[in-house]
């Protein structure tokens, strides 16, 4: 078979191997990142429990210790969560395959996804810290007044609003909705509020994030449960691997 790169090596089809598609966190991406060359970055466990398959990872601890959160240089490091249990998804019927490109760029097939997998971090003080101080960090302001000696003497006439404001105003305007956030932003502001409240209606929720509707209740679907009766009616709150409350919430 041919591509627009030349030739496309069809073996790792024909040998019929099988492969695991598995989504990971970033942080943990970035950690065994820093481990290339060193060796192995922890264990993955596979058993049987109860005639039913589970897959856990768990990191080397010399590689938990976390010291640039958000990608900034923190004053002090944070240790990463190490045991990380696997949430296991069918294929889904569809036909995926992995490709590797050499530095010739000659493409060539590796095998066929068999089984695709989320890798979760377990819940617990450590990542509970680790998402705290990753909110702490990309709330800080990115420009900071200083103070200076001599007063500016370039022609530099200040406006009443800058072009780039006045562009997404119209956008806003336009769209008739709110501009979406980043998905991890948004799931940081809502892992956030629900450490201080274990339920919020969605109205609230918009509020606190400032998205639109749609678009919040596609993310809350993925870590939150909608209730519709009881007590607690008509509101949300985190499925049970995401829920850390605090001790006032939990007699609630």
């Amino acid at each position: 078979m041919s591509t627009e790169k030349g030739d496309l090596d069809l073996s790792g089809a024909k040998q019929n191997t099988g492969m695991w598609l598995v989504k990971l966190p970033k942080y943990l991406a970035q950690q065994w990142a820093k481990a290339s060359g060193r060796g192995e970055v922890g264990k993955l466990r596979i058993a049987k429990n109860q005639g039913k398959t589970e897959v856990s990872f768990t990191l080397n601890e010399e590689l938990a210790s976390i010291q640039d959160i958000g990608g900034k240089a923190a004053s002090s490091s944070v240790t990463a969560p190490r045991e990380h249990p696997f949430q296991l998804q069918s294929v889904g019927g569809q036909t995926l395959t992995v490709f590797t490109e050499s530095l010739s760029d000659k493409l060539a097939i590796e095998g066929i996804v068999v089984q695709r997998a989320e890798c979760r971090p377990a819940v617990n003080d450590h990542y509970m810290q680790m998402k705290r101080r990753q909110i702490e960090e990309s709330s800080k302001p990115k420009r900071q007044s200083q103070q200076i000696e001599k007063a500016i003497t370039t022609n530099y006439k200040p406006v009443a609003n800058h072009q780039y404001n006045i562009e997404y105003e119209k956008k806003k305007k336009d769209d008739g909705k709110r501009a979406r956030a980043d998905r991890q932003q948004v799931l940081d502001m809502l892992f956030s509020a629900f450490e201080k409240h274990q339920y919020y209606n969605i109205k609230d929720l918009v509020d606190i994030t400032k998205q639109p509707v749609t678009y919040l209740k596609d993310i809350l679907r993925d870590i939150g449960t909608y209730n519709v009766k009881g007590t607690h009616k008509n509101t949300w709150e985190l499925k049970p691997e995401y829920r850390h409350y605090q001790a006032e919430d939990k007699s609630d």
